[in-house]
């Protein structure tokens, strides 16, 4: 979190020089959110491994950390978030913005970048028809100041973009900041050279229109805590196989042979090749003997390093591994808690930030709406429905809704039934 006094933002715009120092925070910043993404690609710090010339260099990353963020943001946003207001017909014009705004990739989006670099950056924008709309910004080229006191209001955002000629090379930086009421954009060669904006406006939003989702407290990534760990894990899978490579490049050891016949007439080929093709050898004597010289490979004792690592990379990330033989298909739906509790505890952090954005985003758009003639809803008032991706036992929870049917009443038991449930409107869908 990048954090500035109140005092220093003195006009409606901050000035070039607390624009420079923020982007100087943030460019130190984005050499860990970049390392961050290479792992998610599967382009890890183990591709990059030199060893010796004629040694075999096998490097094979395993790409846990895109496991990692996939599970936890499907199992956070797998199924899309439902909207509840008291005032059904005042919430109808904001759910058509979502609508519009495909809210429900969106979100799916912003979770996974909430996963991965430990935040997610949403801008609130109005289109060329004066519309309200959202969309997902790279958290490597936008980001928010707070202030420093106790509150952690927004005093601005930031969003950067390079500029590149026609043959792609880079000839500037496009910078476009936001505050709670107007809209700057500046252009530079570089982020240190900035100055005077281009041209400002009013956004009408009421407040800044970039909203950062965290993943945490701390905004840390999912995997980032046990990116050693996978190093670990790649390092020793890769030197088994350099191991195996090995064993197939073994030295042949002739023990009391001084020599191998010579060729017959016509035979251009070397001692070494007619041995390999032929696989034939005949020896001098009784006395000589030929072996292999090969490393003795300990494969138990390897696997059990492996299968360590990978158990303490699901351990520490919290998220399981469900192909492992402790997830079968006869579980309860009690069992089945219980195994992702360290999961589940995780996405609830996780929800708990998704929330509060969320909670802003429907504030500025229901702001902006309002000035258009629509009735403001209160962001305070909005239940936003979290549904849990999980494999659900119908049977099970049938069984339930019958044995407490005439002791609940129905409105309250068939909301227990997922495929009922499911059928409700879901992201704003009517």
């Amino acid at each position: 979190m990048i954090k500035r006094s109140k005092s220093h933002l003195s006009g409606e715009l901050p000035s070039p020089e607390l624009l420079r120092s923020v982007l100087r925070e943030h460019a130190r910043n984005c050499a860990r959110l970049q390392r961050l993404q290479s792992y998610y690609e599967g382009r890890h710090d183990i591709l990059r491994r030199e060893r010796r010339k004629g040694l075999p260099n096998s490097r094979v990353p395993h790409n846990y950390p895109a496991y990692i963020s996939d599970m936890a943001a499907g199992y956070l946003i797998g199924t899309p978030i439902r909207y509840e207001y008291d005032d059904s017909a005042a919430l109808a014009p904001l759910l058509q913005v979502l609508r519009e705004s495909d809210t429900q990739s969106l979100d799916a989006e912003i979770a996974c970048q909430q996963s991965v670099f430990g935040r997610g950056v949403e801008l609130i924008y109005a289109d060329e028809n004066a519309r309200p709309r959202c969309v997902a910004l790279d958290p490597r080229d936008a980001f928010v100041v707070y202030s420093d006191d106790e509150t952690c209001q927004p005093l601005f955002g930031v969003y950067l973009r390079p500029e590149y000629d026609m043959r792609g090379s880079r000839i500037g930086l496009r910078v476009t900041v936001y505050t709670a009421a107007l809209v700057a954009r500046y252009r530079c060669a570089q982020a240190a050279s900035i100055r005077d904006p281009l041209d400002v406006s009013n956004h009408y939003f009421g407040a800044v229109p970039l909203i950062e989702y965290w993943n945490n407290a701390r905004e840390t990534g999912d995997f980032e805590r046990v990116l050693p760990l996978i190093d670990a894990y790649d390092i020793l899978q890769s030197d088994r196989v350099n191991d195996k490579q090995q064993f197939a490049d073994a030295l042949l050891v002739l023990t009391g042979v001084m020599g191998i016949a010579s060729p017959e007439e016509n035979d251009a080929r070397t001692p070494g090749e007619r041995l390999r093709q032929d696989k034939t050898l005949a020896l001098p004597d009784s006395s000589a003997k030929v072996e292999w010289l090969t490393k003795e490979a300990q494969e138990s004792d390897a696997d059990v390093l492996r299968l360590a690592l990978a158990h303490d990379i699901h351990k520490f990330s919290m998220v399981p591994d469900l192909t492992d033989e402790h997830f079968a298909g006869n579980l309860s739906g009690v069992a089945m808690r219980y195994k992702l509790l360290g999961l589940e505890q995780l996405t609830a952090i996780k929800e708990r930030y998704f929330r509060e954005g969320l909670r802003q985003r429907i504030r500025l758009i229901s702001r902006y709406l309002s000035l258009l003639g629509s009735q403001e809803v209160s962001a305070n008032d909005v239940r936003f429905i979290f549904t849990r991706s999980l494999p659900v036992n119908e049977v099970e929870q049938a069984q339930i809704v019958s044995q407490l049917h005439g002791i609940v009443p129905d409105e309250q038991l068939l909301p227990q039934l997922s495929f009922l449930r499911d059928m409700q409107p879901v992201g704003g869908e009517e």
